[in-house]
């Protein structure tokens, strides 16, 4: 995989995106675009797994005046752990955030800058939950400085550099004295600062979180004169409500300082078990504190409500997450990653819409609303429910028990999201776009998928309007019913139609569709959920593919 992947990122082919059917390819003589239509969230490929997203607008170098959104993360491409050797990059146009483009390969770490192994054996590390940070230098030149965190051979706090946002990055903080050891001090989930005065700010830490000042010649070691703060805020194995685990993030809004991170959540706060998939926020009139806790901004488990009124978690009941904040044009995104398939390693890059609110002045409060897990990501106002759609842009998928986490697995005994690589084995050639999607497994009787949303604009008033899914039949006698706005008529939500699918019919996909008129006389977004039945229990249904409307 990872070779004809490097060659692909070597040729730093251009890639747009969105979720259906193949729009156009060129060439003339140079690597091919490819196009595709729709879009939703996961914003990024399906198969394409690129965890820790830290999101950054930087001028277009190549369009100077034009700026971009860069997003950096990890990226899972181990398959058998997390995160991978090598580091990718993804962007696009903030005024089109419906189209994102592939900008290669940004490090890998084989050699040091000089073109040496690493170590004798010639490995490499794996690269853990990147940050970048744009730095004026004393030429007046832009740089961009990334810093991985490097996990094996005893190095911590690599760190590297490009004159562009999209790189390649090169290695510029390695020890010719001893090439398997790096200088520095950002030592796990590193993140780092550049005030508007130019002094430069390092946050990291697993379970303690760790701040200091940093030297801007280095960009990785200690001021002269200044200290490491340890605990900055409490973690999560002391008292206090921060409940600090890892994945530091910081940004500066107004005079504030914004540190997100990953909190790990009591027993029974929110109605749910502890975990640490949640992104929460501290925020201060100084980079390195004190520190007043704002609130979560985002839930990886989906909380919602039962047909009881309990709270659940409506999507992977536990993992991990990682992410930042970012104001593209005017609105305000939390960028973080969910997990698919049944372990850790398959992490999918999310983004969800939020509010930022700053009272200027010292003592300020900040506010940021906790943003939706949904199925629209940039589409703020819906999905378009006549473009086909992955499945696997679900948001909501419950069986008729609770998932249950045992690191690094899930195991569900419902619907849950599979997931995909962009595999020579399944694809004609790495990061092929046309079988861009994640089936829904596991379709269990009492087994729950939904969308949110649905805009049903353009559609309303239609004389006749169907519901497509392409499935394939798992050679069970059920029943999906296809409700509106919510799972349960109790709840307010409208039956709008119901599929049976037989045990003989052929286990191969299939477009069902249905008539579903009672849609056509609504307005505006609505969520769709689909819930299976049947009378053999512990049996998937069907394999779901795609969900349309025609």
């Amino acid at each position: 995989m990872m070779s004809n992947i490097k060659i692909l990122m070597t040729m730093k082919l251009r890639t747009i995106i969105g979720v259906a059917a193949v729009l156009a390819m060129a060439s003339c003589g140079a690597p091919s675009e490819t196009k595709l239509v729709t879009v939703g969230n996961p914003y990024l490929p399906l198969w394409e797994h690129t965890p820790d997203g830290e999101p950054y607008i930087f001028e277009d170098p190549d369009n100077p005046g034009e700026y971009r959104v860069y997003v950096y993360g990890s990226h899972d491409s181990m398959i058998t752990g997390y995160c991978g050797r090598e580091l990718v990059v993804w962007s696009a146009s903030v005024d089109n955030l419906n189209e994102w483009r592939y900008d290669g390969e940004i490090l890998r770490v084989f050699n040091d800058a000089e073109g040496n192994p690493l170590s004798s054996e010639g490995l490499s590390d794996v690269l853990y939950a990147p940050d970048v940070t744009e730095k004026i230098e004393a030429d007046g030149t832009r740089m961009y400085y990334l810093f991985p965190n490097d996990m094996e051979y005893g190095r911590r706090s690599l760190i590297a550099k490009s004159p562009r946002p999209d790189g390649p990055f090169e290695v510029c903080n390695w020890s010719k004295e001893n090439p398997a050891w790096t200088e520095g001090i950002l030592e796990f989930d590193p993140a780092v600062f550049v005030d508007d005065d130019g002094r430069v700010y390092g946050y990291w830490g697993f379970e303690c979180s760790y701040a200091a000042e940093l030297d801007p010649n280095t960009m990785c070691t200690l001021k002269e004169g200044t200290e490491i703060i340890k605990d900055m805020i409490s973690s999560s194995k002391s008292d206090g409500i921060f409940r600090f685990f890892e994945a530091s993030s910081i940004r500066k809004v107004e005079d504030k300082y914004i540190l997100v991170y990953s909190r790990v959540t009591h027993d029974g706060e929110f109605g749910l078990p502890s975990t640490n998939y949640t992104l929460a926020y501290a925020y201060s009139d100084a980079p390195l504190g004190p520190w007043t806790y704002g609130g979560t901004i985002i839930d990886g488990r989906g909380r919602e409500t039962d047909e009881a009124g309990n709270v659940i978690a409506s999507g992977t009941v536990a993992g991990n997450t990682h992410g930042g904040i970012c104001k593209i044009n005017d609105q305000w995104y939390v960028f973080y990653h969910r997990q698919t398939g049944t372990d850790e390693y398959a992490r999918q890059a999310m983004v969800a819409p939020i509010t930022v609110e700053v009272e200027k002045g010292k003592g300020g409060k900040v506010f940021i609303s906790e943003g939706e897990y949904n199925s629209e990501g940039f589409s703020l106002n819906g999905l378009d429910p006549l473009e086909a759609h992955s499945a696997g842009l679900a948001c909501w998928y419950t069986g008729p028990k609770v998932a249950v986490h045992e690191y690094p697995n899930n195991i569900f005994f419902g619907s849950y999201v599979a997931s995909g690589y962009g595999t020579d084995d399944k694809f004609e050639a790495p990061y092929d776009l046309r079988n861009n999607t994640n089936p829904v497994v596991n379709n269990t009787d009492g087994s729950i998928v939904g969308y949110k949303y649905f805009n049903f604009d353009g559609t309303y008033g239609r004389r006749k309007l169907d519901l497509v899914l392409n499935l394939i039949p798992e050679g069970v006698d059920g029943t999906i019913t296809v409700m509106a706005d919510r799972p349960w008529a109790s709840q307010g939500g409208i039956e709008v139609g119901r599929i049976d699918l037989k045990a003989d019919m052929p286990a191969a996909p299939v477009d069902v569709a249905i008539a579903v008129p009672e849609l056509a006389k609504m307005k505006g977004k609505h969520a769709i959920y689909l819930k299976f039945s049947s009378e053999t229990k512990e049996k998937s249904i069907c394999v779901l593919n795609t969900i349309k409307f025609k």
